[in-house]
């Protein structure tokens, strides 16, 4: 299996690809969106803690899946594009609060499931970041939505355009993330936040968890058909082919705009 789930009070999805760095495929899309479906029905969760097995949270899009996509005619990809992203984001429906807990690689789609959750705690040496046009691709699965949400958009156009990694605590200071901890405090810090989201009242935090994601949910429609647009393209480019042929050889892709 590519998730854990464990029900109770504060419940627990555990992306467990390590070996992988937790690398976003079909198979986690859809493991995610039934888990998801799972914690709506259950009446006892009242904080769903999300996190990675291993040394990332996650390290974002599986390439070998990327190369697939490659293959594939352009409305082909659109389609199916589309669909995986909605199937992570499902996290937005989750109608109590989220915490994204961030170690290691926190990258591309990563980042985005991160960005879905209401809490992010991240270590200081986490690496985060949207570096999808270093991969040769439009930025997906809401990105272009949820980090000019979170941080502004001239902070979010630096980190889109450029594709820079930044860690823990530069994120925390741009509103990345909500709080970051050494690593070996992060655990303590987890605990400290569930404990200080469950002394409040459960119905009025359903409310509240449903009015904040209001302006995200007005607009995912809209933002998600033009990724999935995009990327359909960027699918069939020389410079994606060119990069992912670098990232089995461990080298930097060489980009000719093609």
């Amino acid at each position: 299996m590519s998730v854990r789930l464990e029900l109770g009070q504060v419940s627990t999805l555990t992306l467990t690809r390590p070996d992988k760095y937790n690398a976003m495929n079909l198979e986690m899309a859809d493991a995610i969106f039934d888990a998801m479906q799972t914690v709506k029905r259950d009446p006892a969760t009242r904080v769903l803690v999300v996190r990675g097995e291993g040394k990332a949270f996650s390290a974002g899009g599986d390439f070998d899946m990327l190369g697939r996509n490659a293959e594939r005619p352009p409305e082909a990809n659109r389609t199916a594009m589309e669909t995986f992203y909605r199937r992570f984001l499902s996290v937005l429906e989750v109608p109590v609060p989220t915490l994204a807990v961030l170690h290691g690689a926190t990258i591309g789609a990563g980042l985005c499931l991160a960005m879905a959750c209401d809490i992010r705690l991240a270590a200081h040496e986490a690496k985060l970041g949207a570096n999808f046009v270093r991969v040769g691709l439009h930025p997906g699965m809401g990105c272009s939505l949820m980090l000019p949400h979170l941080v502004g958009r001239t902070r979010a156009s630096e980190l889109l355009l450029s594709g820079r990694l930044l860690q823990g605590e530069e994120a925390e200071r741009i509103g990345l993330v909500t709080r970051s901890a050494p690593r070996a405090a992060l655990e303590e810090a987890v605990e400290a936040q569930v404990n200080e989201l469950l002394q409040a009242a459960p119905i009025a935090a359903r409310q509240l968890k449903e009015t904040l994601r209001l302006p995200i949910l007005r607009n995912l429609d809209q933002a998600l058909a033009r990724e999935a647009a995009c990327q359909a393209v960027d699918f069939a480019t020389r410079d994606l082919k060119e990069a992912v042929r670098a990232f089995s050889a461990g080298e930097k892709p060489h980009f000719t705009g093609e």
